[in-house]
């Protein structure tokens, strides 16, 4: 397969941009996580992280995905990554001034998560507008194994720039986050079909009757957001880098990196040998390895192993995200793809930013260790759940658009 779509101008701007932005955010990530832990050693603490990027974008992702099918996702994609610049310059700010109460970092991760929910939908939408038809597939592919090299990449060295302190890596994240928006101002998306219904609530949920009335596509997105929101031990990372296996922050920063390189590799070779039979089988079974190999790392205290486990745990959701992405940009038309990438943005940011709530509420309650076993656990049992509740998805052999397409070749 040629990676002739790089020649793309506008795209290999927007993808530079996302790479940028990516890597700054993953370092931040990894600074706010270990000051926090640092101020106050609470596990609480690391789950009320994942709550106040949450709580904002719940609130807001219905109207975000309104404004991505009646705005230019261009435009709004660059003013919310002038307000993740804003977000590290603040956190610049925060640790300049020596505090030791960590609620300003809060409300700076509420501002954070409210330009996430504006950015989500119009980031899901736009790769359709930057590509014609017959590329978006690697397209996806690309963006996918873009973004998850930034995943690997930002945890190290925020771990590394951590040993100057946090002050060094928000600035670092500041340069980058600039950067990132230079380039995403150089973008030019194709025309997108603009839908001018004036808001309402008929037309904010309009994703959500959509996706509710196509089983493969609820299916596809509950299972993530139920499989990741238990199983999801990222943020008690901080925790069990220091209590588990007694690492510093530059091995923190390895553990935070290793499901970015298992995932990366995973869409690298998707974008030379893309899924195209079993899909579902391939979705479930990448569901299944990233509740394996959570219990796996609740088991073990060897730094490699634990590694390992991460590694494994990266590759199998990579291979869900890829097939629940191009189900849902398959089967949407352009005219509300924003409000359905919307719902698939609440079901992600509730598995992520929530789930990270949830680990911390319930490492809380059981102990860090218990909670890793319980949310691995967890996932498997959703995941042969889901199998039984959506049957035509387990069974699925190849994508609706794929089918559409051989049954037209054979026709023609």
């Amino acid at each position: 397969m040629s990676l002739g779509v790089l020649r793309n101008r506008n795209l290999s701007f927007y993808l530079s941009a996302r790479f940028l932005g990516t890597l700054a955010v993953q370092m931040q990530s990894v600074a706010v996580g270990w000051q926090v832990y640092q101020i106050t050693q609470s596990l609480f603490d690391l789950g009320l992280i994942g709550l106040a990027q949450f709580a904002p974008f719940l609130a807001l992702i219905l109207w975000a995905g309104h404004v991505a099918d009646t705005h230019n996702r261009r435009t709004i994609i660059l003013l919310c990554m002038c307000t993740q610049l804003l977000c590290s310059l603040l956190l610049v700010g925060f640790t300049l001034s020596g505090s030791h109460v960590v609620w300003p970092v809060f409300a700076i991760l509420v501002l954070y998560g409210s330009a996430r929910a504006f950015m989500m939908p119009a980031s899901q939408a736009v790769l359709r507008n930057l590509v014609p038809t017959q590329d978006f597939s690697q397209a996806v592919a690309l963006s996918s194994s873009t973004f998850h090299v930034a995943v690997i990449a930002g945890p190290v060295l925020g771990g590394l720039l951590y040993v100057f302190g946090p002050n060094v890596v928000y600035t670092v994240s500041s340069v980058l986050l600039a950067l990132s928006v230079l380039l995403m101002a150089a973008t030019k998306s194709a025309p997108q079909v603009m839908n001018k219904a004036p808001v309402s609530w008929h037309t904010l949920l309009e994703g959500l009757r959509f996706v509710w009335s196509r089983p493969i596509v609820l299916g596809a997105i509950s299972l993530d957001l139920f499989a990741v929101l238990f199983g999801g031990a990222t943020a008690l990372l901080p925790a069990y880098a220091h209590d588990v296996l007694a690492a510093g922050p530059t091995g923190l920063g390895l553990l935070r990196t290793a499901p970015g390189a298992g995932a990366a590799l995973c869409s690298i070779l998707l974008a030379f040998f893309p899924i195209r039979r079993k899909v579902g089988a391939w979705m479930f079974g990448g569901v299944a390895l990233f509740g394996l190999a959570t219990v796996t790392m609740g088991l073990t205290s060897s730094f490699a192993i634990a590694l390992a486990a991460l590694f494994l745990l990266g590759a199998g959701d990579m291979v869900s995200v890829y097939v629940r992405h191009l189900l849902v940009q398959y089967e949407t038309p352009d005219e509300i793809r924003g409000r359905v990438s919307a719902v698939n943005s609440v079901f992600i940011g509730a598995s992520n930013e929530l789930g990270e709530f949830e680990s911390g509420l319930t490492a809380s309650w059981f102990g860090l260790v218990r909670a890793i076993l319980l949310g691995g656990a967890a996932t498997l049992v959703v995941t042969g759940t889901w199998m039984k509740l959506f049957p035509v998805l387990s069974r699925m052999d190849r994508f609706p658009h794929h089918e559409a397409e051989e049954a037209a070749r054979k026709a023609g």
